[in-house]
């Protein structure tokens, strides 16, 4: 019997000692736990914020289309106009109810604004009752990078919790949340009771302590060894954090629904999910509704139960009122409104412009860091320029071989921040991001870049300078390399633009060897792209490979006057909390002579309006004075433009993936994109202004020389200052013949881009060139 009495005694210290233990290991990992963040939150990435203000190019068009990106929906009564992010229109005039939102800099509150357009401008704005000088909207969400779990959710601390939120939750899920101290027994043996007499599980009795246990800590096995582990579990949980921390972190880590492979967790995130409004905005029938949808979000799915969701809101309504938490007056009222569920928001997607985001992220965070942390990285991404660029390339591939693909960059002309960006006609398959990765040659869009060069040496050369466009043979390696123009002609001699207007190749391969293969792949590097040793003669005719993004650095350089600017892709990251983490500063470097680039930039205008661009009327008006350079390869394999307007540029790859002929050139296959696209968006006219360091000079474009302002084919033309010719004609000429020296028409294949186009009457040198340089 002593034995015995001893065996039982230390049976009971032993089981004792280990449920002491037990409790104290438990104790522990529930304390590290909590000291870590405890939960993933994915990134998520913005679009520029459109800035309304009076005077701003924008159509009636284009402001719905922008609504409709940020999920706002349109109404018709006053009274729908109280939800946040609705808006109504009559004509040209928009009222909106705009969300709330936290830049990161400053936050705009919910507010009302109208805005009038007219004319394809914004001619009123008002908030409120005031006339308004600037409204941003809040930014479109382009896409978030997730964690493994694929869950998201929006953080809330308790002070931005509604009360009726937390009351209405212990009131329905746990009623003695406040007296018990983690576990509920009176409710565990009722609990035990009913199912009994049930004779199956139909009643639980976890509280809200042990569902956070399950969540944070356990399976969701119904097993008697998990019960009691998290019985431990939330006696610990009790004892290290107040009541109003655990039902901070309930609220923030409850499931509430999915959306395809995203979990919808915490009120936070499903008050925007369902409703489209923040947390505090939720009326009470809508609070009843997520607080009923905890029992089971997919079976109380309002969406696809709404009549078993409503029976369950209106329970919990019951409930609520139950507790004193409504009157009868709220609750009849709460009763009788409908569920109010707006349709499932559309997450917008740019994988490739994500991609590109996520690629320059990975240069300062680790990729654990961007699905983790919650941070909110604002880019220039303008969200109608994407879709214009999306709809541009899949507008051109309708009909056309099955195998052809693109890649399109586009960007503002002021500060290269890039505005859209297209990896692919499948614009919402994450995949091979051409834009970024296709290295392609670049045929005759290198050829800017030899006259640029020879332009930078005004000593020697300027735009009216005679170059020889005759036959060119070079040796390379062990074979001799002729290379020919693309209508199979050689040319004589001919003024320098023109031979960049026309595109020839002969002659371009004949200035570049004179400068140097170095000079003109130097001037190139401060144009910001430097190709890789060893540099041969056929690179002059673009044989090296690039891809759009960085065919678009060099372009803006041309398009800035010779000033580097890096291309932007971030403009700013901050944490959850709006503590910046990094900003990125716009960086402006002189890279280049201003006047060379300004008689380049001239001549690009030319190639649009009578060269190898000049199609491009089709889509947009010569009066932008588009500036641009096609580009053609080899058995015509890749087709390439560059252009710029006076606020945006665009680089535009048609080719395939497989390396094969198009049977297009640079003005029948790229060309035609960048035209769809830019004559979609808004763009101003380029007008070039001269540096200073330009002078102009009356002169005889035959001969070169000065004359006299009253020769009938004088005409001004810009220098390089110092650079313009000193020697007069030493006998003015004859009147100007028209017949005898008419330049022939533009030809259909004229250098190395080929595209068809209606035959014109002639044009004389003298009025080609009065519109050129005017």
């Amino acid at each position: 019997m002593k034995l015995l009495r001893q065996l039982v005694i230390f049976f009971l210290v032993f089981t004792c000692l280990a449920v002491f233990g037990y409790a104290y290991l438990i104790n522990h990992q529930v304390a590290e736990r909590f000291k870590k963040r405890l939960w993933d939150v994915p990134a998520k990435v913005y679009a520029r914020p459109m800035t309304l203000y009076p005077g701003l190019q924008l159509s009636a068009k284009s402001l719905v289309q922008e609504l409709d990106l940020l999920g706002y929906r349109r109404v018709d009564t006053q009274e729908q106009l109280s939800v946040p992010g609705t808006y109504t229109r009559y004509h040209g005039r928009f009222t909106l109810n705009c969300r709330p939102f936290d830049f990161g800099t400053h936050r705009r509150p919910l507010r009302r604004i109208a805005v009038t357009i007219s004319g394809g401008r914004i001619t009123r704005l008002k908030t409120g009752q005031r006339d308004a000088d600037m409204e941003p909207l809040d930014p479109v969400m382009i896409g978030q990078f997730y964690p493994s779990s694929m869950e998201d959710r929006i953080l809330l601390d308790s002070e931005h919790i509604p009360e009726l939120l937390k009351n209405s939750i212990v009131a329905v899920e746990d009623k003695h949340f406040y007296s018990h101290y983690g576990v509920d027994f009176k409710s565990i043996l009722r609990a035990i009771v009913v199912n009994i007499r049930q004779g199956r599980f139909t009643q639980g009795a976890s509280t809200l302590t042990q569902q956070l246990a399950k969540n944070f800590f356990l399976s969701p096995e119904k097993t008697l060894k998990r019960k009691i582990s998290e019985a431990f579990v939330s006696a610990a949980i009790e004892r290290q954090f107040t009541k109003e921390q655990i039902l901070e972190a309930y609220i923030n880590e409850v499931y509430l629904g999915q959306d395809g492979a995203r979990a919808i967790h915490g009120f936070g995130l499903g008050a925007q999910f369902y409703f489209g409004k923040s947390l505090e905005l939720l009326s009470p029938e809508e609070t009843a509704l997520l607080v009923g949808m905890l029992k089971g979000p997919s079976v109380y799915n309002p969406r696809v139960y709404p009549d078993r969701a409503m029976a369950r809101r209106n329970i919990v309504l019951g409930l609520m009122a139950d507790q004193g938490l409504l009157s009868s007056a709220q609750l009849t009222k709460a009763l009788g409104r409908p569920l109010g569920v707006i349709p499932v928001p559309r997450q917008w997607r740019f994988p490739f412009y994500l991609d590109l985001v996520k690629r320059r992220l990975l240069k300062e965070y680790r990729e654990k860091d961007l699905k983790t942390m919650g941070l909110r990285i604002f880019t220039p991404l303008d969200p109608l320029v994407q879709l214009a660029a999306e709809k541009g390339v899949a507008d051109f591939m309708a009909g056309r071989n099955s195998k052809l693909e693109a890649g399109v960059v586009v960007a503002a002309g002021a500060t290269n921040e890039i505005q859209a960006l297209v990896g692919g006609k499948d614009s919402k398959y994450k995949g091979f991001n051409r834009a970024l990765d296709a290295m392609r040659p670049i045929g005759s869009l290198v050829k800017p870049v030899v006259y640029l060069s020879a332009l930078e040496q005004p000593e020697n050369y300027t735009l009216v300078t005679p170059i020889n466009d005759g036959p060119v043979s070079l040796k390379s390696g062990n074979q001799l390399w002729k290379p020919m123009n693309f209508d199979k002609k050689f040319h004589g001699d001919l003024p320098l633009y023109q031979a960049l207007v026309f595109s020839y190749n002969t002659s371009t391969v004949r200035l570049g060897m004179d400068l140097g293969l170095e000079t003109v792949f130097e001037t190139m590097a401060q144009l910001g792209f430097k190709p890789a040793a060893p540099l041969v003669p056929a690179m002059l005719l673009g044989s090296f490979d690039m891809t759009p993004v960085q065919v678009a650095q060099v372009y803006h350089t041309l398009s800035s006057g010779g000033f580097y600017t890096p291309s932007r892709v971030i403009n700013a990251v901050f944490t959850p909390d709006g503590k910046t983490l990094q900003r990125y500063p716009l960086r402006i470097e002189q890279h280049l002579d201003p006047g060379a680039v300004f008689l380049v930039g001239k001549t690009l205008q030319a190639v649009v309006s009578e060269g190898t661009g000049r199609s491009l009327s089709r889509w947009l008006s010569p009066d932008l004075g588009i500036a641009g350079k096609t580009g053609t390869t080899n058995d015509l394999r890749d087709t390439w433009f560059a252009g710029f307007s006076g606020n945006r540029l665009a680089v535009v790859w048609v080719g395939r993936d497989d390396n094969k002929p198009t049977g297009l050139t640079g003005a029948t296959g790229a060309m035609q994109v960048f035209g769809r696209i830019m004559s979609q968006i808004p763009n101003t006219p380029l007008v070039l202004t001269p540096p200073a360091n330009i002078e102009w000079a009356v002169i005889n474009p035959r001969t070169g020389l000065r004359t006299q302002n009253n020769t009938p084919d004088a005409l001004a033309m810009p220098f390089i200052r110092g650079s313009a010719p000193v020697l007069f004609d030493p006998v003015p000429g004859p009147v100007f013949d028209p017949d005898a020296d008419a330049i022939p028409t533009i030809p259909a294949a004229p250098g190395a881009d080929k595209h068809t186009m209606k035959k014109k009457k002639p044009r004389y040198l003298i009025d080609w060139l009065k519109d050129v340089f005017k």
